[in-house]
């Protein structure tokens, strides 16, 4: 097992509560799938917003989920550069996986997969 850094992001269909809430559980169920990551597995969530989604955490919709209540969370809000994707939730995730670097499944959802076409699940 080692100490793995999984990726994802996915575009949010309008800034309200529900809509940021079915956007991160959808990301962080289809990221968690993708690795075989159990919510025991998990050191720490970020994840990080756009400017334009304001109406709630997204850490607060994946507390939601079964077994993620004791997992350390952290919401930040992503640098504002020009020309970035709107409406956008990135996160990190921090898990003790047995895969090597190149194993790792990224997940991108949406129109986040322009964001890293390369590796979009």
């Amino acid at each position: 097992m080692a100490l793995r850094g999984l990726r994802g992001a996915i575009t949010v269909e309008e800034n309200s509560q529900k809509a940021i809430w079915a956007a991160a559980q959808l990301l962080i169920t289809e990221l968690m799938s993708a690795n075989q990551v159990h919510p025991e597995m998990v050191g720490a969530i970020i994840f990080s917003s756009t400017k334009d989604l304001t109406a709630a955490f997204p850490t607060a919709g994946v507390r939601q989920l079964p077994s993620f209540q004791y997992i350390p969370f952290f919401d930040t809000v992503e640098i504002d550069v020009e020309g970035s994707m709107p409406m956008c939730l990135r996160v990190l995730v921090l898990a003790d996986i047995d895969k090597s670097l190149n194993e790792v499944c990224h997940v991108y959802l949406g129109d986040a997969k322009k964001l890293r076409p390369d590796i979009s699940f």
